[in-house]
């Protein structure tokens, strides 16, 4: 007979487990569990929740015999051998569009926080300082940005941007029509060109590694202002700090950080390059959350039981 059973490695919104206990399958917690009580329970599952608590590769994947399907709440997928996993059979599922809108609001936040100076101005008000020429901010009217990703992310964040009259550009290789929610898609050499702002919304993974390092800053024609809300390692952090150093980078807002574990749950906090970040007024720092509001944490969740119904396993 056909496992019903679902191994939750990770904790998830409680709709999860309510909502697909009610569609027909047994929820198994082991969000407590070791990995080597994971991986001998495996054999009897169906199917696997999780975020990033572990690496699913090839020795996981091959011990979960029933396994049809794999589900992460979030949209990264770097912590699953997806193509192992296909090869067997397996559906790989994501919930992208669960926290599309807390990441989009959440990047214009700390955008307008750094454009405006509002975090310096706030700490000094807090210590009895009056600055206002100072903290002389910078507008985004007429500014060009260029969203790197134009998935789920990147277009939630350009359709926040509709109202600030600026240039938005986007590039994205995976993508081939011209226009899309009136952003214009473009080559590389055009936002090295044009983009005054680049804001990331792209996977992990060998092609993006890194992707923003010394020769691709260099390649900009103006100095620019970098965002990142994709993934730690998308960013080649000593070359960031590089620019930054220069004044070819401008400021920077950093939701996500190389230093970080694979769980996103703690950081190396001695790391001599975060230091340095902590210290520059023009970087905006916030601790991999930009995905994680109260209203994302439910949503994550509710498309990843939807999707698992498709499948109509049970």
């Amino acid at each position: 007979m056909a496992s019903n059973k679902i191994l939750l490695i990770d904790t998830l919104h409680q709709v999860f487990t309510s909502k697909l206990n009610a569609a027909g399958f047994e929820i198994i917690d082991a969000t407590t569990w070791s990995l080597a009580q994971i991986i001998n329970y495996l054999p009897a599952c169906i199917g696997i929740g999780i975020r990033s608590r572990f690496t699913i590769d090839k020795t996981f994947i091959n011990a979960a015999t029933q396994l049809a399907f794999i589900c992460r709440a979030g949209a990264g997928m770097e912590n699953i051998d997806v193509t192992y996993a296909e090869s067997k059979n397996i559906a790989c599922i994501n919930s992208p569009e669960g926290n599309r809108d807390a990441v989009a609001e959440h990047t214009l936040g700390m955008l307008l926080m750094l454009q405006h100076k509002l975090m310096t101005a706030n700490l000094e008000m807090r210590n009895g300082i009056w600055q206002r020429a100072e903290n002389r901010g910078t507008e985004l009217k007429n500014k060009t940005l260029a969203i790197i990703g134009f998935g789920n992310m990147g277009r939630a964040f350009a359709q926040r941007l509709t109202g600030f009259d600026m240039q938005v550009i986007a590039y994205d290789p995976h993508i081939t029509i011209e226009t899309l929610h009136n952003v214009r898609l473009v080559d590389l050499s055009t936002v090295f060109e044009q983009a005054d702002i680049i804001s990331l919304h792209i996977p992990l993974n060998t092609e993006t590694t890194y992707m923003v390092n010394d020769t691709f800053i260099n390649n900009f024609s103006k100095n620019i202002v970098v965002i990142n809300t994709s993934r730690g390692k998308n960013v080649n952090t000593a070359d960031l700090i590089k620019h930054l150093k220069t004044g070819k980078v401008t400021g920077a807002c950093l939701d996500v950080l190389e230093f970080e574990t694979t769980s996103f749950e703690t950081i190396q906090n001695n790391h001599p390059q975060l230091q340095f970040l902590l210290n520059c007024n023009n970087v905006i720092l916030t601790p991999h959350i930009a995905g994680w509001t109260h209203e994302s944490n439910y949503k994550l969740a509710d498309v990843l039981v939807e999707k698992v119904r498709q499948l109509k396993l049970v």
